[in-house]
């Protein structure tokens, strides 16, 4: 497996190849890598914030671990940001007549 995944921690990109050990960190940031923030599984939405439904509770979300089922995570840093920017428009049209 190989590709490339963003940070969660500091949105920069990494490249990696192979599995990634529970102990790589983010060379930009020295953020953990196999985190749960960084799975493709995560969602904070969902019980246990995860949408893996055999792996097991991880109380701390942005340490490594030994989950079997960690999937980097797809898209890029720009996600999270768009989910912002929607979140304003909505506000914004909603709040209009509010001052």
């Amino acid at each position: 497996m190989s590709g490339k995944l963003f940070c969660f921690s500091c949105k920069k990109e990494m490249s990696f190849s192979g599995q990634i050990g529970r102990r790589e960190e983010c060379p930009h940031c020295r953020a953990d890598v196999h985190v749960c923030k960084n799975c493709d599984f995560w969602d904070p939405k969902v019980y246990n914030e995860c949408r893996e439904t055999q792996a097991d509770v991880v109380r701390e979300k942005d340490r490594a671990n030994f989950c079997d089922y960690f999937t980097p995570r797809k898209g890029g840093a720009g996600q999270e940001d768009q989910a912002a920017k929607l979140k304003a428009a909505a506000e914004a049209l909603f709040n209009f007549n509010k001052k």
